[in-house]
This record gives structure tokens, C-alpha cells and sequence, in this order.
């Protein structure tokens, strides 16, 4: 579609974290714990925002803290 603005599929870790409105330390913590899917490309951090948005809404479901 012309003129519109999508969202990359994985994007840096900050950018994952400002789109799901969480600290990014805190995500960062949680994709090094595995709890959050990530692809590493060298030194960066990626990470999908729509997987990472059902990994939250998953643990809401369940009740789980999402950010501290």
C-alpha cells in the first residue's frame, strides 16, 4: 500500500519496548531469561513485537506480573 508505515517483523530492543509500552531494561531481562523470543544478529538484540506481545498477553491471562 502506498504512503503507509509498517512495522518491521523484528526490531531493536528499545523500539519492542516503547511499541509495548514496558521498561526496556525489564524487556531486555526477560528475553536474557528466554521468557521472551529474540534473534541475535551479532551484538544486537531483536526481537518481534507481535510474539512478544502474546508472550505478554499470555502471563496476563495467567495472572503473572508483566513489568516491575
Amino acid at each position: 500500500m502506498h504512503g503507509e508505515k509498517t512495522t518491521p517483523e523484528f526490531v531493536p530492543t528499545i523500539e519492542a519496548a516503547e511499541a509495548l509500552g514496558v521498561p526496556a531494561a525489564w524487556l531486555r531481562r526477560e528475553v536474557e531469561a528466554g521468557r521472551v523470543p529474540s534473534l541475535h544478529a551479532g551484538r544486537r538484540v531483536l526481537v518481534s513485537i507481535t510474539d512478544a506481545r502474546a508472550v505478554l498477553a499470555e502471563r496476563a491471562r495467567k495472572g503473572e506480573a508483566v513489568a516491575r
